[in-house]
């Protein structure tokens, strides 16, 4: 067959040249992939380690270094706006705001890790059974997830809370029996891809047991993708634990929470006092994005080839 293009490397008149970072071989474009483009990641890079390093130091540190009685009132100072002594001002009880919201933020982080822990494992352990048996263990197990996927995550937590006394660990255990469906899905999926790769033939054709195949082959192979979800899972964690807290669910009132403190600063607002709600929504905002851009450079790690489908 001719060749469509001369020598050269010229293509004939009358045709199109290729657009910019086109594949000549396989005719598709690929990403640009410049010095814009590296700089771009690098400072996603550097802004979401510094915020997520920020949070995790202000949450270990200031409550050992600034030990705050979060049922301490102090009427003579309610409601003052952000100053230097207060640079996030008061609340309604006069407790510093910005204390508050540190303290709020380590109940926030220690329920979206440990619930995303816990939805991993229990999305590892569901999603390879279905994978790893198939046939009629992974149908019943897919209609058990579509049988959560039915119900809405917060009415679920909501009913799973409210057969607990008010704690941090009861709304662990709902965001986490809430939130395994799509790391199930996912380890399926991977698992079943991993099934028809050669080497596990290879491993099947040379007598492999399926324990050993499982644990030798594919499980090793859906842990980076697990552990991406599980990081993925922290956001909607923290975001969940906040909603629960905003209806005054799960957390003790007397208890530091972001999604309690803009539920007590609500009222504020219509006397323009817009600090008590404000500087809690920035604190989740900031960390979840943050914490979702280190996921969000970690899958480009995973799949370069995908890298401009890539949202954060």
């Amino acid at each position: 067959m001719a060749s469509s293009t001369v020598p050269g490397g010229v293509p004939p008149a009358g045709t199109d040249p290729a657009p910019p970072g086109a594949d000549p071989v396989a005719g598709s474009a690929r990403p640009a992939r410049g010095p814009a483009g590296r700089g771009t990641r690098t400072a996603r890079l550097v802004l979401s380690v510094g915020i997520t390093a920020t949070a995790v130091l202000a949450v270990l540190l200031v409550p050992l270094l600034v030990p705050l009685d979060q049922q301490a009132v102090d009427l003579g100072a309610k409601h003052l706006p952000p100053s230097f002594t207060h640079p996030f001002g008061t609340d309604a009880l006069g407790r510093d705001l910005l204390l508050r919201c540190v303290y709020g933020l380590r109940v926030s982080l220690l329920v979206g890790l440990v619930a995303a822990a816990v939805a991993a494992v229990l999305g590892l352990l569901i999603g390879g059974l279905a994978g790893a048996f198939g046939g009629a263990v992974d149908r019943v197990v897919m209609r058990l997830v579509e049988v959560f996927t039915s119900v809405p995550h917060l009415l679920m937590g909501v009913f799973i809370v409210a057969m607990f006394r008010p704690g941090v660990w009861p709304v662990v255990l709902s965001v986490g029996l809430t939130h395994w469906v799509s790391t199930a899905r996912i380890v399926r999926a991977e698992i079943l891809s991993l099934r028809s790769r050669p080497y596990v033939d290879a491993a099947v054709s040379g007598g492999a047991s399926r324990l050993r195949v499982v644990t030798r082959h594919l499980v090793p192979g859906v842990l980076p993708q697990a552990g991406l979800a599980a990081v993925l899972m922290v956001p909607h964690a923290v975001w969940h634990e906040s909603a629960l807290s905003f209806l005054g669910l799960g957390i003790p009132a007397h208890r530091a929470s972001l999604g309690s403190m803009i539920n007590d600063g609500r009222g504020s607002l219509l006397t323009g006092e817009w600090w008590p709600t404000l500087f809690p929504g920035l604190f989740i905002i900031v960390t979840t994005l943050a914490i979702a851009g280190l996921a969000g450079l970690w899958r480009e790690r995973l799949n370069p080839r995908r890298r401009s489908e890539l949202m954060l």
